[in-house]
């Protein structure tokens, strides 16, 4: 076997690994895609127009909230606990008790010498 053909084998198996990986990543983007489209189809049968709106405005800003008040409302309607359509109203309920758990308090204090 000349090293041409060694390099060639090389070259081969190196082009299957990358096709292999982005194969992979293209089905987890997929995925992942797909679960996104549910995750949005339920809310949209879950929350009126007004709460989607104001969930849509929060996620520009804070999309890591905006997700984990999504998720506790999919959560409550699962277990019965809050019954569709969700209005505005009740999304900016949630918003408060998110924001009233999750703030935090500043103090400053000034040493003096």
């Amino acid at each position: 076997m000349s090293e041409h053909e060694y390099a060639d084998e090389e070259l081969e198996a190196v082009r299957a690994r990358k096709l292999e990986e982005l194969k992979r990543k293209a089905e987890e983007e997929l995925r992942r895609r797909e679960v996104e489209a549910q995750r949005e189809a339920l809310l949209r049968s879950i929350l009126t127009s007004e709460a989607r709106a104001r969930l849509t405005n929060l996620k520009l800003v804070k999309p890591e909230i905006a997700k984990a008040v999504e998720d506790y409302i999919i959560r409550l309607v699962n277990a019965g606990k809050l019954v569709p359509p969700v209005g505005d109203d009740v999304v900016k309920r949630i918003l408060v008790e998110v924001d009233e758990r999750t703030r935090r308090e500043y103090r400053i204090t000034f040493k003096r010498k």
